[in-house]
């Protein structure tokens, strides 16, 4: 057997693993890789290999990072089964087609600027058509069900806990006379999550493939996180100020609808309009409310015996534009979602340009800021910043809460190693920065002392 590394390695994005097995080629995650604007058309526009040679596909979850050149890699010619959890193919149905549209957007974009020199167009990486076409290779398996997806290779998802639908994959293995188990973790959740279940043990494991976003780092504690999200927006509702929240479409949105929901049931927090001013985030809530089977107990009792955990009668979703331009005359206190967590794109940046310039607002932010990002400019106390090319005073109060990460750090990471039983014989650190996937490396070496511990570089083979 030989797995060829060619994405999410030393990196945190564009997750790739080619495994050659019994003359078959398993491609596990295909995802999109970001970077710097030339290597990253590079890198996605063209596969390492023949899409044409490939025979089945296995996804962990519907983050772009990791299913979202499937579109691509039918455009170029693969037609085998994707296999997935039914919660990840239903996400991954509306996440490819909005990616599809940022696509064209932003070939559309280059295009124009590109006509002004008397350049030719560029075209988009792929469009709504492929994505489309795309869906009807996946095929939906659910949690602990074993499936064949080639010859002599079983797998069988488990829950991962990061985002709905997400899965740790188990590859067990029969390659002639011997027999393996492989586990790839996917991206690992950190337990105790309001909505989702924590992460699953995996038994009599061989090898292991493990993420390592936070492999060096800390979260904050999550235990107050809640009450300071309280004490942060009461204030601000107390001055009649407005709360501006950035969030990712799916598992961030949900996450704090659900919080402010919590807040409010309890008194905590007066009932004030509430608006999640997203079409993608929309459509992934829609999506949640059709899988409670990745629901952890608390929240399926409340579903059962209370109500809709993401739906209240001072919350309004948002899909229309001009329902979403409507919400700059409004007077009265509110709190605003709206996508992307970063401030890269979407609607969020209307709202800060609309809303930044006040003291009585609060900017909260809920999730990590990648470098050179809106979001981190924001984060980085940089006054004034550029929204559309023009520059806004910044005078809302700024915050940020990293308690909500899907992530595991670098204890929990641990833990979750911990609770893998088996002689390991490998154990791989994917899915990370550099710095992040060595300090992982080092803990999983202190952790299982008898395991090869390999931090693999891009396009390096391994062979079984």
């Amino acid at each position: 057997m030989q797995i060829h590394f060619f994405g999410a390695t030393r990196t945190t994005t564009g997750s790739m693993y080619l495994f050659e097995i019994n003359g078959k080629k398993l491609l596990l995650e295909c995802g999109l890789f970001q970077g710097h604007r030339e290597e990253e058309t590079a890198r996605n526009c063209c596969f390492p290999f023949d899409p044409k040679q490939i025979d089945a596909a296995v996804l962990s979850h519907a983050h772009m990072d990791h299913a979202g050149n499937f579109p691509n890699l039918r455009k170029q010619g693969f037609t085998g089964n994707i296999y997935c959890t039914f919660a990840t193919r239903d996400l991954a149905s509306i996440m490819l087609v909005d990616s599809a549209k940022i696509q064209m957007d932003d070939a559309a974009f280059v295009s124009k600027q590109r006509a002004k020199k008397n350049l030719p167009p560029v075209q988009p990486l792929y469009t709504i058509a492929d994505a489309e076409k795309v869906l009807e290779q996946f095929v939906s398996v659910n949690y602990e069900r074993p499936v064949q997806v080639v010859d002599g290779v079983t797998a069988t998802f488990r829950d991962a806990g990061h985002i709905l639908g997400s899965a740790q994959v188990i590859l067990d293995i029969t390659e002639g006379a011997k027999k393996y188990r492989w586990l790839f973790s996917g991206d690992v959740g950190r337990g105790n999550d309001e909505i989702l279940r924590d992460p699953a043990p995996t038994e009599n494991v061989d090898f292991l493939q493990v993420e390592s976003t936070y492999g060096g780092r800390e979260h904050a504690a999550r235990g107050n996180a809640d009450e300071t999200v309280c004490r942060l927006v009461s204030e601000t509702l107390n001055k009649k100020g407005k709360v501006i929240i950035p969030a990712f479409s799916v598992g961030r949105t949900q996450q704090i609808v659900y919080v402010l929901h919590q807040l409010t049931l309890a008194g905590k927090l007066q009932r004030v309009p509430i608006f999640v001013d997203s079409p993608l985030s929309v459509n992934a809530t829609e999506i949640y409310r059709l899988h409670p089977e990745c629901f952890n107990d608390t929240i399926n009792q409340f579903l059962h015996e209370k109500e809709n955990p993401f739906g209240m009668s001072n919350l309004t979703y948002i899909r229309d534009a001009e329902q979403s331009k409507k919400l700059n005359d409004l007077k009265e206190p509110a709190v605003i979602i709206s996508a992307s967590g970063m401030a890269e794109g979407g609607r969020i940046r209307h709202h800060l340009k609309n809303h930044i310039g006040f003291a009585n607002n609060l900017i909260l932010f809920i999730g990590y800021c990648a470098e050179h990002t809106l979001g981190a400019a924001i984060l980085a106390g940089t006054n004034p910043v550029n929204i559309f090319g023009e520059p806004h005073q910044v005078r809302a109060k700024i915050a940020s809460i990293d308690s909500y990460s899907g992530h595991a750090d670098k204890n929990e990471l641990k833990r979750y190693v911990e609770r893998v039983s088996g002689e390991i014989k490998k154990i791989i650190c994917i899915h990370g920065e550099e710095s992040q996937c060595l300090a992982n490396a080092d803990a999983m070496r202190a952790l299982k002392p008898k395991a090869e511990v390999l931090v693999p570089q891009y396009k390096q083979v391994l062979v079984i």
